[in-house]
């Protein structure tokens, strides 16, 4: 079940292909962004997360989405160079997807019957919904867009141990 999760294709902001495989970790924490949100300051507790772990296993992982209220319009080079810009972003972020639809991404198609949200509803309701995966890539807890990403922290400690 979990294999195909990290075997899933993706591309990189810049177009490379690649996988969660690619990536290896003991936790994942995949998050949909966007650069005009009202949570878009959470690019910089996502990179405090990054910086803080990194070394211990954690990937944090940024998938840029316009699915909601329009607010990541820019190209991948765009949205690279503000997220670096504005919040120092060093970790990885991926080509635009869409996380609800006829076109979810089918990695976010899996982390969203993995992880049903509120009331048993599949579908992404806003930018910034967070994913904890550990290193086998099983979903353990999805976490609303207002979740700031320190609340986040001792569920990260848990799973590098």
């Amino acid at each position: 079940m979990s294999e195909p999760l990290l075997s899933i294709p993706l591309q990189t902001i810049d177009f490379q292909p690649t996988s969660l495989a690619e990536f290896p970790a003991r936790a994942y924490l995949i998050v949909n962004t966007a650069s005009k949100c009202g949570f878009t300051p959470q690019y910089a507790g996502l990179e405090q997360l990054w910086q803080t772990y990194k070394a211990r296993g954690l990937q944090v992982l940024g998938f840029p989405c316009d699915q909601f209220g329009g607010q990541e319009p820019g190209n991948e080079a765009e949205i690279g160079e503000f997220c670096q810009l504005n919040f120092g972003v060093s970790f990885p972020l991926f080509a635009k997807i869409e996380v609800n639809g006829a076109n979810t991404h089918p990695l976010f198609a899996a982390l969203k019957k993995d992880a049903p949200g509120i009331l048993g509803t599949e579908a992404i309701k806003w930018n910034f919904t967070k994913f904890l995966l550990d290193g086998t890539g099983k979903v353990i807890k999805r976490y609303a867009p207002a979740t700031k990403p320190e609340e986040i922290r001792a569920d990260i400690e848990a799973l590098l141990g």
